[in-house]
C-alpha cells in the first residue's frame, strides 16, 4: 500500500512579492517584466549562494526556504541591496521594489513544493513589509537577533488575515535600510549619530555644566576659588558619610575666613601704593 503519511519537517520561509506590480504592469508591460526576470535572476543566484532553494514562483512572487534561518535573512538583505542597486538608475514611479517576509515554522512536504502555517505566516508578513524592506517572525529574531549586524523594530501583533496575530520584527540596515524602511532620520544628524546608544547626548549636559563651573571658578580670587572647592569636597563628604550628623560647617567656615582675609590683605598693599 502506498505510503500517505503527510512528512513535516521545520524549515525557514522567504516570500518575496514585487510592490505594486499590478500597477507597474499596467504603466509598461514590456519593461516590467524584464525588470521582473532580472529581479528573479538575482534572487535565484543569491538564494543559492546562501543554500537555499526557489520553491516556487508564481506572478511576482517568489518563494524560498532554508535549512539555516541565519542565511536567510542574510540573503534576504542581500536580495533588497542587489535589486535596490539595479533600479536606482530606474525612474521612482517605474522602480520595481520587493517586500519580503520569512519564517520560522513546521511545514508539509509535497515533493518539491511545501504547505501549510509556516509558509503562510511568511507571506502575511511580506504584506507588512515596506516597498525594499524585510519583515521576520519572532521565531526568526530569537535566532538571529545576536547574530547579524543589523537592527530590529518590534512592530509589536499586528493582525493578519486568517492568521493569529503574531509578533513580527522590521529589519533596519543602518541609514540606508532605515529610509527604505520608511523610518525617518533626523536632518541634523549622521547615520552613525543616530545608531548611538540612548543616553549618550544626554551625557554631554553634564559635560557643559562642568565647564560652566570651571570657568566661573577661574574668574575668581584664587584663594576665594581653593575654598569653596576645598568646602564643596567637605560638604559632599558630609553628606554621603553621615547626613544626619552636620559637621562640615565648621571647617568650611573657617576656610572661608581665611580666604576672606587673605584676599583683603592681600589687596591693602596695592592700595597703600596708590
Amino acid at each position: 500500500m502506498p505510503d500517505d503519511k503527510v512528512k513535516r519537517r521545520l524549515t525557514t520561509v522567504l516570500c518575496a512579492d514585487v510592490y505594486g506590480y499590478s500597477r507597474l504592469m499596467e504603466a509598461d508591460e514590456a519593461g516590467t517584466l524584464e525588470a521582473l526576470r532580472r529581479s528573479r535572476a538575482a534572487i535565484a543566484r543569491l538564494v543559492e549562494r546562501h543554500d537555499g532553494r526557489i520553491v516556487n514562483t508564481w506572478g511576482d512572487a517568489v518563494i524560498a526556504e532554508f535549512a539555516s534561518v541565519v542565511e536567510a535573512v542574510q540573503s534576504a538583505i542581500e536580495i533588497q541591496q542587489e535589486i535596490s542597486d539595479q533600479e536606482s538608475v530606474a525612474p521612482q514611479a517605474s522602480a520595481m521594489r520587493f517586500r519580503i517576509g520569512i519564517n520560522l515554522g513546521d511545514v508539509m512536504v509535497d515533493g518539491t513544493n511545501i504547505y501549510g502555517d509556516g509558509v503562510n505566516i511568511a507571506s502575511r508578513l511580506q504584506e507588512l513589509a515596506d516597498p525594499g524592506g524585510v519583515v521576520i517572525s519572532s521565531s526568526v529574531y530569537d535566532q538571529v537577533h545576536n547574530k547579524l549586524s543589523v537592527g530590529f523594530d518590534c512592530l509589536g501583533q499586528r493582525p493578519m488575515k486568517n492568521i493569529a496575530p503574531l509578533t513580527s520584527y522590521r529589519l533596519t540596515l543602518g541609514g540606508q535600510a532605515a529610509a527604505q524602511a520608511g523610518i525617518p532620520m533626523p536632518e541634523n544628524r549622521t547615520p552613525s549619530q543616530s545608531a548611538r546608544a540612548p543616553g549618550i547626548d544626554d551625557r554631554r549636559e553634564p559635560s557643559s555644566s562642568t565647564n560652566a563651573v570651571s570657568d566661573w571658578l577661574g574668574r575668581l580670587p584664587r584663594p576665594v576659588a581653593v575654598a569653596l572647592t576645598v568646602s564643596a569636597f567637605l560638604i559632599t563628604i558630609n553628606l554621603f558619610t553621615g547626613a544626619h550628623k552636620i559637621w562640615f560647617h565648621w571647617p568650611v567656615a573657617i576656610i572661608l575666613l581665611g580666604a576672606a582675609l587673605r584676599t583683603v590683605l592681600g589687596r591693602r598693599p596695592e592700595r597703600d601704593r596708590s
